[in-house]
């Protein structure tokens, strides 16, 4: 297959994170299995505006609001030259491409999380009413009878009370990596960790805050927080403002290695964010033996986290605060948490993950209507090979 997809950033982005590290993932798999895969995203200082890597064809252009018509203009640009697409995965990151603006082929769209919470967060009120209206009224409107993905059963729940038709929305989960076998550190105290972007959603003032109420209860408690993003200014001033300098460390971005050598010598993850679609950094943390403690409206943290068997859900910050102390205060509950977690995380990996795509794709490309193919952690039935002449409906016309 040809696939275009469309993703407002690319990991090499400045704002990386989880979303991009799935895209990255499914693209690459993609390309691995044969197929030519052109990945539209906007432009950024880290990368130039094409590159191919590891099969991957990157096009970047347009800025943080410009990249939706940008990519719609690519494609417009690119097929009468090497031919229709015969699949489009529209990323609605809060916004959608409206890619079926630009090509007749086959469109998917991939939801991580609805951000009803999240726009008035970030935003002002007036942009974040308009975000929110395009993402929960004009969105699902323009894209009704179109194949979506969503990444967890808390964001397909929402897609439908979008007026998604539930029928037409797959799930189709986040894999993880195998963990690099890096040694613990030796550490002279329990150790809190938060892992993923520093924007204001993530609320990791939270984890600070937790780490000042618990630090006299635990001698030698670290709070680690690895990431870049930003929101850090603001969290490097809370540090200073709760005084919190001597057992906080900000780490910023981090290699791989460096990367698992703190899931490794972590007691604790903390997950205080508002909304995750799935909770990348649970699992990667899970598969270091590390049980994670998280909100249980977050959307799909109440799903990477299994509530009493991998780690904790909580209602409230002193709900957080509590938890976290019963666990530190209880080694043998703590290590049966991370042992449930690595098992968990097993169920998790990107082959499954990317093969769950390719079927998902090929049946788009062949016309078929959407499916509400599930979890894809549990086998999938594989998809009958068609020949043209044999396409139940005409392609291009999904």
């Amino acid at each position: 297959m040809r696939i275009a997809l469309c993703n407002w950033r690319d990991l090499a982005h400045p704002e990386g994170g989880g979303a991009e590290v799935y895209a990255r993932m499914v693209a690459e798999g993609l390309a691995a299995a044969g197929h030519d895969v052109t990945f539209l995203c906007a432009t950024h200082d880290n990368a130039p505006r094409q590159e191919t890597i590891n099969g991957v064809h990157y096009l970047r252009a347009g800025s943080r609001t410009g990249v939706y018509a940008a990519a719609r203009r690519a494609i417009r640009r690119l097929e009468p030259v090497q031919g229709r697409f015969d699949v489009v995965i529209d990323v609605q990151n809060g916004l959608p491409f409206f890619a079926g603006w630009a090509t007749h082929a086959p469109v998917v769209v991939l939801v991580h999380h609805v951000h009803r919470e999240q726009w008035p967060v970030v935003f002002s009120k007036p942009v974040a009413t308009l975000g929110w209206g395009i993402e929960s009224q004009v969105a699902p409107r323009l894209n009704r009878g179109r194949q979506y993905v969503a990444v967890s059963r808390s964001t397909k729940d929402e897609l439908v009370e979008m007026g998604v038709e539930r029928d037409h929305v797959a799930i189709i989960h986040n894999g993880t990596k195998a963990p690099l076998p890096v040694p613990a550190q030796e550490v002279d105290g329990p150790r809190l960790l938060v892992l993923g972007r520093v924007v204001k959603h993530k609320r990791i003032e939270q984890a600070i805050d937790v780490a000042t109420r618990l630090r006299s209860r635990h001698p030698g408690l670290r709070l680690r927080v690895v990431g870049e993003g930003w929101w850090s200014p603001q969290i490097r001033d809370h540090v200073q403002a709760v005084g919190a300098q001597d057992y906080v460390d900000l780490l910023g971005f981090v290699d791989e290695e460096t990367k698992h050598r703190e899931l490794a010598s972590a007691s604790l993850l903390l997950v205080p964010s508002v909304k995750e679609g799935w909770g990348l950094s649970v699992v990667e943390a899970a598969s270091h033996g590390v049980p994670a403690i998280g909100y249980r409206d977050a959307g799909g943290v109440s799903e990477s986290i299994e509530d009493g068997a991998t780690g904790l859900l909580v209602d409230n910050f002193d709900q957080l605060v509590a938890s976290a102390d019963a666990l530190l205060r209880d080694p043998d509950r703590l290590g049966e948490l991370g042992a449930n977690a690595l098992a968990h995380s097993a169920r998790f990996t990107w082959d499954e993950t990317v093969r769950a795509w390719e079927q998902l794709l090929l049946r788009t490309a062949w016309g078929h209507t959407p499916t509400a193919m599930g979890d894809h952690a549990h086998p999938v039935p594989p998809v009958r090979s068609h020949t043209e002449a044999e396409l139940p409906v005409e392609r291009g016309t999904a």
